[in-house]
């Protein structure tokens, strides 16, 4: 089985360095993930993994928790199974619990946005890319996984700064975080809280690496 990973930041796919796997970082961008998934295909993955941070959905969920998830549900209601033997082998390595992944384009970045979804939809986090793998592996036939680490609560506001932080490669957009700031100086306390609590979640993904080998 040749894995394709597909990822948010650029922080997160260098997690895997060492591991053989082909990773790829889209931002968050919803064109760029998908052109960046189907390369992965055209270069041979047989696989696709979902990786990364995510948002809380379900209140009972902190920071660092692991979600390997049984399934992801799109916007417009299809929900795509994940590859059920792939999560039973990852679930052995590591401390995970399991759940239905939102995958949206638009992120769910207020208290408010996290309770309707997870009313809606029942989905414990939610994530800007595992929607793009879950469709586009289903079209190609290939097993998928999604790996997520809770970053943001269901309860956490998140600064608009954070929402433009990456470009297309998945690396800080720092000129435009650094305007946002400048517009809105008092987003500051909810950046610095979105940081740390996303280097919990980055701590938890690098700990799942045991699951992959």
């Amino acid at each position: 089985m040749t894995i394709g990973v597909v990822t948010g930041m650029l922080a997160e796919a260098r997690l895997l360095d060492g591991l053989g796997y082909h990773v790829v970082a889209g931002g968050g961008h919803a064109g760029a993930t998908r052109r960046k998934t189907e390369e992965l295909i055209a270069a041979g993955a047989t696989s696709l993994l979902s990786f990364g941070i995510a948002g809380a959905l379900d209140p009972a969920l902190q920071p660092g928790d692991l979600v390997v998830a049984e399934a992801v549900e799109l916007a417009d209601g299809r929900r795509f199974p994940c590859d059920a033997a792939w999560r039973h082998r990852v679930l052995e390595k590591s401390e995970a619990i399991g759940g239905v992944i939102a995958g949206r384009s638009i992120a769910a970045s207020t208290s408010a946005e996290k309770s309707a979804l997870f009313k809606a939809t029942g989905a414990v986090a939610v994530d800007m890319e595992s929607h793009h793998v879950a469709e586009i592996a289903s079209r190609h036939g290939l097993p998928f996984l999604v790996i997520r680490a809770v970053a943001d609560t269901a309860q956490d506001n998140v600064p608009p700064a954070a929402l433009v932080g990456l470009n297309e490669e998945g690396r800080p957009a720092i000129g435009a975080v650094l305007q946002s700031l400048l517009i809105r100086p008092w987003q500051l306390p909810g950046l610095i809280r979105v940081a740390l609590r996303s280097r919990t979640a980055m701590a938890a993904l690098f700990r799942s690496r045991a699951a992959l080998l």
